[in-house]
């Protein structure tokens, strides 16, 4: 079933009716072919209104698409805790595929990291280019995994602006090659709960300096391994990511 993000001002909750309207409407008409009576699913997109419509489209005109409310559910497609991703700016297009990826596993807010070691160096005109290109690409992914809302991709902030951001969390995540043993990791991993905000700080390709792991441990972060082998660092996130949706998925 085909997934849409539409205004909270299109959503008609006492006469249970919603618009679709913009691109959209040329999408559902001509390219995938619905017709009336066909069901999709509809969200605000937004973060304090995780709520999906399952919607009967009741007529298609050349600029909108009206549909039929059938029934709603809260929350039905996200975890009980926001995971905020601290991702150090990775080369290339890699950070395009943590954005995919970690949009698909739950993520609730990336925020790309300029840390000491980080390679890419961007100003203020191209960081502003990268990020409505990097929400476009969130979009798109939380079309494809019928997520609720749309999860934010901010603009790229500095060291301290995200030790910043972390300080206001539950708990802070930081994989780290020299950090203690898997059973160290295990133990931090199993004594999250849900409802509780989790930040995930990775490195770039070089890694955090120490000086950057004392400052996160200094913020209460747990320091933890990812196993005997180093991952990159655009699959690190996605796997932290991983463990912690089947950590704190729970049952509709």
């Amino acid at each position: 079933m085909y997934r849409f993000f539409i205004e909270d001002r299109n959503i008609n909750r006492e006469n249970g009716i919603c618009r679709i309207t913009g691109s959209d409407v040329n999408h559902i008409a001509n390219a995938l072919r619905m017709k009336k009576g066909e069901q999709l699913l509809l969200s605000s997109g937004a973060m304090d209104d995780p709520v999906e419509y399952l919607c009967e489209i009741d007529e298609i005109r050349s600029d909108e698409v009206l549909c039929r409310i059938l029934d709603l559910q809260k929350n039905a497609r996200e975890l009980p805790s926001r995971l905020f991703l601290f991702q150090a700016l990775p080369k290339g297009d890699r950070f395009e595929t943590v954005i995919e990826k970690g949009v698909e596993l739950g993520v609730h807010e990336i925020i790309p990291v300029l840390s000491a070691r980080t390679i890419v160096k961007l100003d203020e005109k191209r960081a502003a280019k990268k990020t409505v290109r990097w929400n476009a690409l969130a979009l798109a992914a939380a079309k494809q995994s019928k997520r609720a809302f749309v999860p934010k991709v901010s603009g790229p902030v500095c060291w301290a602006d995200a030790l910043d951001l972390a300080r206001g969390l539950d708990r802070i995540l930081v994989p780290y090659e020299n950090a203690e043993g898997i059973g160290h990791t295990r133990k931090v991993l199993s004594s999250l709960k849900p409802g509780e905000s989790v930040g995930i700080f990775i490195g770039p390709e070089g890694g955090f300096e120490e000086n950057e792991i004392s400052r996160l441990a200094e913020c209460g972060a747990d320091v933890i391994t990812l196993g005997h082998r180093i991952l990159r660092t655009d699959t690190a996130g996605i796997a932290v990511l991983s463990v912690l949706m089947l950590q704190l998925e729970t049952d509709p």
